[in-house]
């Protein structure tokens, strides 16, 4: 009998043990020493078990770490049932957080992980050396599309690899979805045979569920390069219905708004590491956005770690490229660097159109901080040959770290 192991910290439970073993039938047969033994042996390989208990006292407050096994007999083979039965009606029942859970091969195989991955994204863009580059649309609600291609256009000029659309930029008459993807194809094109360097897309998929897929494919016809999803406002099975869709077959980036509603307590929800890592690898993101620790939505930092681990750790899925975000600015790169490796995203706002020379001299500036730290110099000597660079120094300061 195969099963999913549920690993969850619990707080101010004076006895962890009978804690543990509510759990385990609570969520599963719901009773079990009053039963006849015909009974439960006819319910036995549907009963959950213990599978350890620890005690990890604090001097304020104790916890323990417990583990569920949930038999995969009880639940169809998507991550609603899962999250239902592991956290269903035990996410109301007190100080209670749900850290991990543990697949056999078997039922990660019913779910799809990245079409692309690292190494998808990396072919697609030619690009294997280095951490990559993202920008973001900023400041274009209210304003039409030639202002939005033309900040496209700089963006690329600047060397940015990736560009999405901010997420709260959705379905309206002055960038309608549809416009915004042949035109940026148009001008994105443009840069490349003027430069040689390819920047891909996302563009932001939004409306209503029912009308996703739909929408997804028409922007496959029409060339979009990726699709940008609010994945906790519509849920994980829809991103995984997405990521399986082989008309769309498109690289799929998550953002994680309204995600903090469930991770950010330290008594309550999901771990960071499960929801922005895990779940959204299993479901198929290539590429997952979560805060970092040094910008203006800081992450503690081993929770963040803790999320890129889980993206690009050893598994039978592809790899998902971690995007520590929120704050960025060249300053940072070396940091960003040395605590999330080559194989990441490196993803700014501000940080790029915020520069003096604009959004062009902003990716510029991150593009010579890369190349200046992977040569294991310091920042400040690269501002020595960049004039990007050492204006974007002067302005946002940086702690040099060397890799």
């Amino acid at each position: 009998m195969t099963e999913i192991i549920a690993t969850y910290l619990l707080h101010n439970e004076k006895n962890p043990n009978k804690k543990a073993e509510e759990i385990a039938l609570g969520l599963t047969v719901g009773s079990w020493t009053n039963l006849p033994e015909l009974e439960q042996s006819q319910l036995r390989k549907h009963k959950g078990r213990v599978v350890s208990v620890e005690e990890l006292p604090l001097e304020k407050e104790d916890q323990s770490m417990i583990q569920i096994g949930y038999p995969t007999l009880n639940f169809s083979n998507d991550l609603p049932a899962i999250l239902t039965t592991v956290f269903g009606k035990l996410s109301l029942d007190g100080k209670i957080k749900l850290l991990d859970l543990q697949l056999d091969e078997g039922l990660k195989s019913q779910f799809p992980g990245p079409r692309f991955g690292i190494e998808g994204l990396r072919e697609k863009l030619n690009v294997y050396n280095r951490p990559l580059l993202m920008s973001i649309f900023k400041g274009v609600l209210g304003k039409d599309l030639t202002f939005l291609v033309e900040q496209l256009k700089q963006q690329a000029l600047g060397g940015v690899d990736f560009v999405k659309d901010d997420e709260i930029l959705f379905e309206n008459q002055l960038t309608p979805f549809e416009k915004r993807i042949v035109e940026g194809k148009k001008v994105l094109q443009e840069v490349y045979d003027q430069t040689g360097h390819r920047t891909l897309y996302a563009i932001n998929l939004t409306g209503r569920t029912s009308h996703l897929r739909d929408k997804a494919r028409k922007a496959a016809q029409l060339g979009a390069d990726l699709l940008l999803l609010n994945v906790f406002s519509y849920g994980l099975d829809v991103l995984q219905e997405l990521r399986e869709d082989n008309e769309i077959a498109l690289p799929l980036m998550a953002h994680p708004a309204v995600s903090g509603a469930f991770t950010s307590s330290q008594v309550f929800g999901l771990s960071h590491s499960l929801m922005l890592g895990k779940l959204l690898r299993y479901a198929g993101a290539d590429l997952s956005l979560f805060p970092s620790p040094y910008g203006t939505v800081a992450l503690e930092k081993t929770k963040a770690l803790s999320i890129a681990s889980e993206l690009t750790g050893k598994d039978s899925f592809k790899r998902s490229f971690p995007v520590p975000s929120a704050g960025i600015h060249p300053g940072l790169v070396p940091l960003l660097i040395r605590d999330f490796g080559i194989d990441s995203v490196i993803n700014a706002g501000g940080g790029v159109h915020g520069h003096p020379d604009g959004a062009r001299g902003g990716g510029l500036a991150f593009r010579q901080a890369i190349e200046t730290n992977l040569q294991g110099k310091l920042l400040a000597e690269g501002a020595e040959n960049y004039p990007e660079l050492k204006l974007a120094l002067e302005l946002w300061g940086n702690p040099e770290v060397t890799v």
